[in-house]
């Protein structure tokens, strides 16, 4: 019972070819096309007011230097919210849910905004390191400390994503399978049962949603102490 529970989050394969890399393009091919036109249709409007609100709160901290980033995070954050969204579907599977896939964006884009730092302004991204006023005696235990808590930005980033979207899908999967369970037995504690169920699925859009947000919020965090 418990291997069927985590077999939702095995990648699919069909005749041994494995099928992620479809799961991973697939968002892409659900976004409308902007047209030539001048007129757009409501979709197109409703999906460029999100995109530009989005952006505008996420890069108003940062300098010109950071806004190059803006193309980069948008498209990040519409597809971690498509991927993560369609997750909840029926009988699909959710890249996101693979730590190795939240792995690979997290390191490079981490990795990047610190490369910058390092490049653009190496004596401001070292003294990260080390906080103004620190005692002495404390200058080489914080300085390890806080080059510990550097290199797990990335190695969070990637946990967070991975556990908040793998926990709401047990979740969901554990209470389902108590609703049929109890449904012959006591139909009035599987019908709230069932309620539970509902709340809990409206809750987990909401976090699809809003993990995605902090994963893209996170990394223009780290590029703003580095530009």
């Amino acid at each position: 019972m418990m291997t069927s529970f985590f077999d939702q989050f095995a990648s699919p394969s069909f005749l041994g070819i494995p099928l992620i890399a479809i799961a991973i393009a697939l968002p892409w091919i659900l976004f409308p096309t902007p047209p030539s036109r001048w007129l757009n249709n409501r979709l197109i409007t409703l999906q460029t007011w999100f995109i530009n609100r989005f952006t505008n709160q996420l890069l108003m901290p940062l300098n010109v230097g950071g806004h190059k980033w803006a193309l980069l995070f948008a498209s990040l954050m519409v597809f971690l919210i498509t991927i993560n969204m369609l997750g909840l579907l029926p009988y699909t599977f959710t890249p996101t849910t693979q730590l190795s896939l939240n792995m690979g964006f997290a390191v490079p884009l981490w990795l990047a905004t610190v490369i910058i730092g390092m490049r653009n302004q190496p004596t401001v991204a070292l003294g990260h390191l080390l906080p103004e006023g620190t005692p002495v005696p404390l200058i080489p235990v914080l300085i390890i400390i806080e080059t510990i808590s550097l290199f797990i930005r990335p190695l969070a980033l990637g946990v967070r994503l991975t556990a908040n979207l793998t926990a709401g899908h047990l979740l969901i999967q554990l209470i389902a399978t108590a609703v049929f369970v109890l449904l012959p037995m006591m139909p009035t504690v599987a019908i709230l049962t069932a309620a539970v169920l509902f709340l809990l699925t409206l809750l987990e859009v909401a976090v699809a949603m809003i993990q995605a947000y902090v994963f893209v919020l996170l990394l223009s965090l780290y590029l703003q102490e580095n530009v």
